[in-house]
């Protein structure tokens, strides 16, 4: 608690501003950020982090949509920068980028041990700049993709009614305007009367709490739907508040190993209520709870303070989402647009 003014954080100071070899080139305050930083990263939690001022800004900017970049949602997983999810039609999905990927360089600076928000501020640039990356993929030799960046825009849920009569509901982010976009889509699907819906959540990094709690309740009525477990055991229901319009057709939720936050909650709420058919590959397991505190110097400090949990107890966090039917897909199928997870699923439906 004293760390800040003991005696021996300015022992170490002075000895830095006396002995170093290169002292001209100190910068003071990205030493003062880098010290807060450790600080905050002997909590070992991954999503808990300190963004400097820069970093706080650019941070504002990509949660309102507003950024340039290649697309691509990152997180850190076993101590390595990792794709969870390339965005739909962007430059990583359109370059190969796939769920899974680690990223060890980012032109030709070595990034492992990096937190994933200074990764990001090196993945991220103007339109129309290339970024480097080496890329490992499973047990593949490590490859350099080279990825044009672009204007990043998201169209976060889109449907098409297929020629088998089934409703495909494609969701890609749980945004602000995610939940009265998939409200005119429920009164669109239910006016089709198809013979059954897939609800297709692969790659979709998450988002906004309250908006997978909105589509989560177009199928569940008066239900727990995700449950918050803060310090001291303390707990919070999170209920269903629509009309469940959908829970009459047959579902099938796709999920992968890109589904991560509110996909789990969506997914692992359907699950637990029998509701629908889980298919595809595991999800990536992405179930706390941050929250963003601005401090006065324009800094900001995200902090985990609650983990989710199933309506039956399970952990997202922990364990990520089981599919109920996996489905493998390799590379290969992705490349040759092979899905045979969507098969399977129109299989579910149609038997």
């Amino acid at each position: 608690p004293d760390f800040f003014e003991n005696k021996l954080t300015k022992q170490i100071w002075t000895i830095i501003k006396t002995d170093f070899v290169d002292k001209e080139g100190i910068d003071e305050q990205e030493l003062y950020y880098g010290a807060l930083k450790g600080f905050v990263s002997g909590l070992d939690d991954p999503y808990t982090v300190l963004l400097d001022p820069d970093e706080s800004a650019e941070f504002e900017l990509q949660i309102s949509g507003e950024f340039e970049g290649i697309g691509a949602e990152i997180a850190i997983k076993e101590d390595i920068v990792t794709v969870i999810a390339p965005l739909p039609e962007s430059p990583a999905m359109k370059a190969g980028i796939v769920a899974g990927d680690k990223i060890y360089a980012v032109d030709d600076q070595e990034i492992l041990g990096m937190s994933v928000e200074k990764a990001a501020k090196l993945i991220r640039g103007p339109r129309g700049t290339e970024v480097k990356l080496l890329i490992a993929r499973g047990s593949q030799q490590p490859q350099e993709i080279i990825i044009t960046r672009d204007r990043i825009e998201l169209k976060s849920v889109t449907w098409e009614l297929r020629n088998d009569n089934i409703a495909h509901i494609k969701l890609s982010a749980f945004n602000v305007d995610t939940g009265e976009a998939f409200d005119k889509i429920v009164n669109e699907i239910a006016a089709a009367n198809p013979a059954g819906v897939i609800l297709d959540l692969r790659n979709n990094p998450g988002g906004l709490l309250q908006t997978s709690l909105e589509v989560a309740s177009h199928w569940l009525d008066a239900k727990v739907l995700v449950i918050e477990k803060f310090a001291a055991d303390r707990e919070v229901e999170y209920t269903s508040e629509k009309g469940a319009a959908l829970a009459n057709y047959k579902t099938v939720v796709l999920i992968n190993g890109g589904s991560a936050s509110g996909s789990e909650i969506v997914a692992g709420a359907l699950q637990d209520y029998k509701v629908a058919t889980i298919i595809g590959q595991q999800s990536f397991g992405k179930g706390s709870v941050q929250s963003l505190k601005r401090l006065p110097d324009g800094s900001s400090i995200k902090i985990t303070i609650a983990k989710w949990l199933t309506p039956d107890g399970r952990s997202i966090n922990d364990e990520g989402i089981e599919p109920d039917e996996v489905v493998e897909m390799s590379f290969e199928d992705y490349l040759a647009e092979n899905d045979l997870q969507m098969d399977k699923a129109v299989e579910e439906i149609l038997k």
